[in-house]
C-alpha cells in the first residue's frame, strides 16, 4: 500500500519513525476528530496523541491540518517539547523522502512552532537549514532555501530575541548559499537570491554583535560575496569603517581573525546523512580499503552538476569537527589527511580547488596555540609530508598555496598571516607532528624535500 507520508518504492520498508506515527494514527483514530474528548491523557497517551496529531498534520489536507494544529494547543501539556522534538525526527530521519505536500506542511507547523515559542524549536530550526543541500539548484532544495529564510525574515524579532545563535546559524548557511545561488542563472533563482542578501546584510547591519561569535570564518564567506554589491559594502565597512557597525569593542577585522569558529558552523552545511557517512569513512574504513567507499560518496553527493561546491564544507568539517581519538589515528583507520587528498586530487572547478585549498589552511593564517587547536592544521601539513614520496606535485602546490596567502591575503595585515602561519610549523615541529627533514639519498627521501625543509625554515622566520 502506497504511503501518504513518504515516497517509497514497493521493496524499501517502512523506518521505525514512520511505523511509529501511523500505529500512533491507528490506535487513536476516533479521539482525532471534533469533538475532541476533553479528559487529561496519561503520560504515555499523551505521547501517542502527540505522534498521532502530528500524523494527521502532515498527512491529511490543508484544512484538516489546520484543525490538529489547534488540537495541538488544546492538549500540549509540555511547552511542546515532545511534539518538536517529533519534528526533529522526521526531519533528520524522512525529510529527503517526504511526499511535498507533507514537506509543505512541515514548514507550516514549523512556522507555528516559532510563534508559540516551543520548547527545542531551534533545534527544528537548525534541522531544516541542513536539509538545504549546497550546490543543489533543483526546484525542492531551492524551495526549502526559500521557505527557511522566509521563515527567519519574517520571524525577525522573536528569533533576534530568543535565539540569536540560531540566527548566526541562518547567517553562515545563507552566506555559504549565496556563493552557490550567485554563481547560476537558474529560472525563478532572483527572488531567492534577492531574500537572501536581504537576510544576511540585515544580521550584518543590525545585530552584529551576535555575528563576531561565527569567528573568523564568517570573513571566508564575505569574501567570496564581494562581487554582491551590497556585501561588498558591508566588506569594505568591516576593513575600513568598523564603527558603523556600532559594537564598541569592535575597532579592527584582526579581532574576528582571532576567533576560532566552533565546529557547529560546519555541521551547518552538511546533511545528516552525508556527516553519518563521513564519519563511517574515518572511523571504521581501514587505510587501503576505502577506494569503494569514496566512489560511492562521491556518486551520491558529488555527481550532480555544481554540486562539487560541498566539497570545501567537508573539508573544514574534517580539519575543524572530526578530531579523531589516539585509538583511532594508531588503528590504521584511513586519516583525515588521505581523505582531503582524494578530495584535492578530484577533478573540480578551478574555483572550487582555490576554495579547497583555502578551507584547509585557514586556521593556519590565523594560529595562536593558546586558542587555536593543532588537530585543525594537523591534516595540511600530513598531506604535503606523505605526498613527498608519491605526489611531490601535491606538495609543490600545497606549499605554494601557502605563500601565496603569506604575500596576498590580508596585506594590510601580513604580521598577522605570518605570525600565525609561523605559530603553526613551530607548534606542529614542537607537538611531534612533524620531524623536520633534509635530502637523504640513502634514505631514499627524494631532493625534492628539501625544498619543504626550506619552506619551514622561510617560514619560521617569516614573522
Amino acid at each position: 500500500m502506497q504511503s501518504k507520508l513518504v515516497n517509497r518504492s514497493a521493496f524499501e520498508a517502512e523506518t521505525a519513525m514512520e511505523i511509529r506515527l501511523r500505529e500512533a494514527y491507528s490506535s487513536l483514530e476516533p479521539k482525532l476528530k471534533a469533538p475532541f474528548p476533553l479528559t487529561i491523557p496519561t503520560p504515555e497517551e499523551y505521547s501517542a496523541l502527540n505522534r498521532a496529531i502530528l500524523y494527521c498534520i502532515l498527512c491529511e489536507t490543508n484544512i484538516a491540518a489546520e484543525v490538529h494544529i489547534k488540537h495541538l494547543h488544546g492538549i500540549v501539556t509540555d511547552g511542546y517539547e515532545y511534539f518538536t522534538a517529533l519534528l526533529v525526527n522526521v526531519v533528520n530521519e524522512l525529510y529527503g523522502s517526504l511526499v511535498d505536500s507533507a514537506k509543505r506542511r512541515l514548514i507550516r507547523v514549523t512556522h507555528e512552532m516559532v510563534n508559540v515559542a516551543a520548547v527545542g524549536f531551534d533545534g527544528l530550526l537548525v534541522a531544516l537549514l541542513r536539509q538545504i543541500v549546497g550546490g543543489d539548484f533543483g526546484e525542492e532544495n531551492l524551495w526549502l532555501s526559500f521557505e527557511m529564510v522566509n521563515l527567519f525574515s519574517s520571524k525577525w524579532e522573536c528569533l533576534i530575541e530568543e535565539m540569536p545563535v540560531v540566527m548566526t546559524g541562518a547567517l553562515y548557511v545563507f552566506l555559504r548559499l549565496l556563493a552557490d545561488h550567485c554563481r547560476v542563472n537558474v529560472p525563478n533563482i532572483e527572488p531567492l537570491r534577492r531574500m537572501e542578501i536581504d537576510f544576511c546584510v540585515r544580521v550584518l547591519r543590525e545585530n552584529f554583535s551576535s555575528c563576531l561569535m561565527v569567528g573568523r570564518d564568517l570573513i571566508r564567506l564575505l569574501q567570496d560575496l564581494v562581487n554582491v554589491p551590497e556585501l561588498c559594502a558591508v566588506w569594505k565597512d568591516l576593513l575600513y569603517n568598523p564603527k558603523t557597525f556600532k559594537v564598541i569593542e569592535f575597532v579592527d577585522i584582526s579581532q574576528i581573525y582571532s576567533t576560532r569558529t566552533s565546529k557547529w558552523y560546519f555541521l551547518l552545511r552538511l546533511t545528516p546523512q552525508m556527516e553519518s557517512q563521513l564519519k563511517f569513512l574515518l572511523t571504521h574504513v581501514k587505510f587501503g580499503s576505502q577506494k569503494r567507499y569514496q566512489s560511492w560518496f562521491a556518486q551520491k553527493f558529488f555527481s550532480v552538476p555544481n554540486r562539487s561546491g560541498a566539497v570545501v564544507d567537508i573539508v573544514r568539517f574534517i580539519c575543524c569537527s572530526v578530531h579523531p581519538s589516539n585509538e583511532i589515528i594508531h588503528s590504521g583507520i584511513i586519516p583525515r589527511w588521505a581523505v582531503i587528498g582524494w578530495l584535492l586530487k578530484s577533478d573540480f572547478q578551478s574555483y572550487v580547488a582555490a576554495n579547497l585549498k583555502l578551507a584547509l589552511f585557514y586556521d593556519w593564517l590565523f594560529f595562536d596555540e593558546k586558542m587555536d587547536s593543532i588537530m585543525n592544521i594537523e591534516p595540511a601539513v600530513l598531506l604535503m609530508v606523505h605526498s613527498i614520496p608519491r605526489y611531490i606535485d601535491i606538495t609543490h602546490t600545497l606549499l605554494e598555496f601557502l605563500f601565496m596567502l603569506l604575500d596576498n591575503y590580508d596585506v594590510e595585515r601580513k604580521a598577522i598571516v605570518s605570525r600565525g602561519i609561523s605559530t603553526a610549523f613551530q607548534t606542529l615541529v614542537r607537538k611531534g607532528t612533524i620531524i623536520p627533514i633534509a635530502p637523504n639519498v640513502k634514505s631514499g627521501i627524494p631532493n625534492d624535500s628539501l625544498i619543504w625543509q626550506l619552506s619551514i625554515n622561510s617560514y619560521w622566520n617569516c614573522g
